[in-house]
């Protein structure tokens, strides 16, 4: 039992990362971001190339401060390649929809495309085959807790995905930038009469949702390998976190994306079935939906932290 709970745990954590992409983005624009498949698909290419050419076929288990090494510029080169793309959709597929006064319709239309155009062009130039990640070590049990095991990637998720967490939330809440989205969140016009530059804090939220979906990129394509659809599944249920938590919170979507991690997995104990996930994480997002369509902290993010 104590098994499949660490497991939804730490699936979970992944979940949070990408759900932040969503959360941030609806809690400034009011719109979710249907193209934020694709940043998590760029992260996970970005690792792979990475771990590809430096440790090619072979762990890097000669050393720990090796492998940290490789775990953290893994990280870092994913999460600004995520950052790079999000920039990209929000500068093209966004901006000049936001000048012209475009209806809430046009932005869907228009991240979809987004979304497609970057999925067919990554099947175009790397193939549509998912392919294995090179290990930057090698994924052995390091101990058990309470019958439950952990092993070096569980640990890897666990410190990279609230090292990460954390320094958002401390972003959001305690920076400059952070206010200014918070104010951007609040009353965009407002922002502007005070003085915020709104389509660079609007960039900088997306750049903000960017790296995280990219981060988690990088733990999906060592878990999973890559292809151009990797993307999609992490996605959706990670915008199902970011509604269970309450979709403009980031709080919210932190924890939105355990709750959901654990609730998907620990039934299986019981039922044995593991096609039971996905059954279960969207009979989730519609009883939420249906009973409490804020989620379970359900702040906007212009009023939270």
């Amino acid at each position: 039992m104590f098994n499949y709970l660490l497991q939804g745990i730490f699936t979970g954590l992944i979940f949070s990362l990408v759900a932040l992409g969503y959360t941030l983005v609806y809690g400034v624009l009011r719109l979710i971001n249907f193209a934020h498949s694709e940043v998590l698909m760029t992260g996970g290419f970005a690792g792979y190339f990475y771990l590809h050419y430096t440790i090619g076929t072979h762990a890097a288990t000669t050393s720990l401060w090796v492998t940290i090494f490789y775990l953290v510029t893994g990280v870092l080169i994913s999460g600004v390649a995520g950052t790079i793309v999000a920039i990209g959709i929000e500068r093209f597929a966004y901006r000049p929809l936001r000048r012209r006064n475009a209806p809430k319709l046009a932005y869907l239309i228009s991240a979809i495309g987004a979304s497609y155009f970057l999925l067919n062009l990554a099947g175009k130039e790397f193939g549509r085959i998912p392919v294995a990640t090179s290990q930057p070590f090698n994924d052995h049990v390091v101990t058990t807790l309470w019958g439950g095991q952990l092993t070096m990637y569980d640990f890897v998720i666990l410190i990279a995905s609230v090292l990460l967490m954390v320094s958002l939330d401390f972003v959001v809440s305690r920076t400059k930038m952070g206010r200014a989205i918070r104010a951007v969140a609040q009353d965009a016009e407002t922002a502007s009469l005070m003085g915020v530059n709104v389509n660079r804090t609007i960039a900088s939220t997306f750049a903000l949702g960017g790296f995280m979906g990219g981060a988690a990129g990088f733990f999906v394509a060592i878990n999973q390998g890559v292809s151009n659809n990797m993307g999609f599944k992490p996605a959706l249920l990670a915008f199902t976190a970011a509604v269970l938590g309450g979709i403009g919170n980031v709080r919210g979507a932190m924890i939105g994306g355990v709750v959901l991690g654990i609730v998907m997995f620990t039934p299986i104990y019981w039922f044995g079935q593991p096609w039971l996930e996905e059954i279960i994480a969207f009979s989730v997002l519609v009883l939420i939906l249906l009973f409490r369509p804020t989620g379970l902290l359900g702040e906007r993010l212009g009023r939270s932290a």
